[in-house]
């Protein structure tokens, strides 16, 4: 009786080890705000990225990828999305490009906020240097 009680702490306690290491390097998602700006990351491959920046499209400016042009390393997922802050009419709020990670490399992406119909320097960039294992 003794015995099976170690044999089953034992299976319990392998079992809670394999759920540790499956949590901590599984890949996940990671969020990118402006505080990610300038930064180079290391990311995994099969991982999602949210890029989450401020802004209101109700002004004519949205945020663009200018990098990367090579679907290699990362893929953007999808349309972008806007969240408004609020309820209220012409509220600014956050637009959310989506990225996976689908190969090994290193890119940099690179982001621009701006009118699409203007010929002038962009009002933001935002730009992370990604190296993907």
């Amino acid at each position: 009786m003794e015995t099976k009680r170690y044999i089953i702490a034992g299976i319990l306690i392998v079992i809670l080890l394999l759920i540790v290491i499956w949590v901590a390097y599984a890949p996940g998602g990671a969020r990118l705000t402006e505080m990610d700006n300038g930064k180079t990351l290391t990311v995994a491959v099969g991982q999602e990225l949210d890029v989450m920046l401020k802004a209101n499209p109700t002004t004519g400016y949205t945020w663009v990828i200018v990098e990367p042009t090579d679907e290699r390393i990362i893929r953007q997922m999808g349309e972008l999305e806007f969240e408004p802050e609020s309820d209220a009419l012409g509220a600014g709020g956050v637009q959310i490009i989506r990225f996976e990670v689908v190969g090994a490399g290193q890119t940099t992406l690179k982001l621009m906020y701006h009118r699409p119909w203007e010929s002038v320097e962009p009002l933001q960039t935002f730009s992370v240097t990604l190296i993907a294992q």
